[in-house]
């Protein structure tokens, strides 16, 4: 029988050392894997980039999917339906978290879990849409970012736009919170500024056509609040407004894009990132409780001349010079 010599012995045993060394090292040890859900009421550019924004940030915060994220993404398709059974369905998932938004999906989750943390973005008012109580640290499991936009800023760049408007139209849902916020505010705020607020009701997206229609010689210039059923058709309106020459001045920066003439809000995808931020200090194990709602922190001014001119409108230079995006 062999018997190995006290030599061999040594170097089995330091050729296992060694084994086991480079296993350990060719192994290094991962983050506990995490899972976020998302999901808006609606696909379209605006809220594609909050979530698009939301994953970069994650991403850059080493939360990867397909390495140590598990993430899952949802649409409701703009059914309120839908998104309580997506609601439903995120929780039963049990995920680390759940981004929802815009406020229809960010109300149908928050009604439908009182324990997942919960993180919303682009609501408008989160205390009008009941998400939570106060702009302070919930200390429940909600929290998240707002598309809030001061309107006086917004009323004087339509003044700049069109400054011989006397009445402002506006496009909404009336089914919509975020939407009908504006509209109140917009009754108090236009008046002092020598306009009135002309509306029309789309509470549907097959009916912003139509209710853009409505306001041809009842309207000066068409405002677009983040309304998603408008957002959702803005080709509609853009149509609208060149073939009526109304000038359409826009919330949200992508709107511009699309044929607006101008707008001074948020870039949607910037607020995807801040959104991304708090979602990052969930995954590290912060209370959502104890994290207060913030409103976007970006703004900036984007023109289309090309809109302009096809609208009717002629932009004043200074504003020209002072955008931060020019649509060629």
């Amino acid at each position: 029988m062999f018997t190995p010599t006290a030599e061999v012995r040594r170097r089995v045993l330091l050729a296992l050392a060694l084994s086991g060394l480079s296993g350990l090292a060719a192994t290094p040890a991962l983050a506990a894997d995490k899972f976020v859900a998302i999901t808006a009421i609606v696909e379209h550019p605006s809220l594609d980039a909050v979530r698009d924004g939301v994953r970069d940030e994650l991403k850059a915060a080493g939360f990867e999917a397909g390495k140590n994220l598990k993430w899952e993404y949802q649409s409701a398709q703009g059914n309120p339906g839908t998104a309580a059974q997506i609601a439903r369905k995120f929780i039963g998932d049990k995920p680390d978290a759940i981004v929802a938004i815009a406020t229809p999906s960010a109300q149908a989750v928050v009604a439908a879990t009182k324990s997942v943390p919960v993180v919303f973005a682009a609501v408008t008012d989160p205390v009008a849409a009941q998400l939570v109580k106060s702009w302070d640290a919930s200390g429940t499991n909600v929290s998240g970012v707002s598309d809030e936009l001061a309107l006086d800023k917004q009323i004087e760049l339509i003044k700049q736009v069109v400054p011989n408007a006397k009445r402002v139209g506006v496009v909404y849902n009336p089914g919509e919170s975020n939407s009908r916020v504006v509209i109140d505010q917009l009754k108090k705020l236009l008046p002092p500024a020598g306009l009135s607020l002309v509306e029309a009701a789309a509470p549907r997206t097959v009916d912003v056509s139509a209710a853009a229609r409505s306001l041809v010689g009842k309207a000066d210039v068409i405002y677009t609040s983040t309304d998603n059923n408008v957002v959702s058709a803005y080709e509609a309106l853009v149509k609208v407004g060149s073939d009526s020459k109304i000038p359409l001045v826009a919330a949200d920066t992508g709107s511009v894009k699309r044929g607006a003439v101008a707008a001074y809000g948020i870039d949607y995808y910037d607020l995807g990132r801040q959104t991304g931020k708090i979602v990052v200090r969930i995954l590290n194990g912060e209370k959502v409780g104890a994290i207060a709602p913030q409103r976007g922190e970006k703004l900036e001014v984007a023109v289309n001349p090309d809109a302009a001119a096809k609208q009717g409108a002629t932009l004043p230079a200074a504003l020209v010079s002072s955008a931060k995006t020019v649509v060629k």
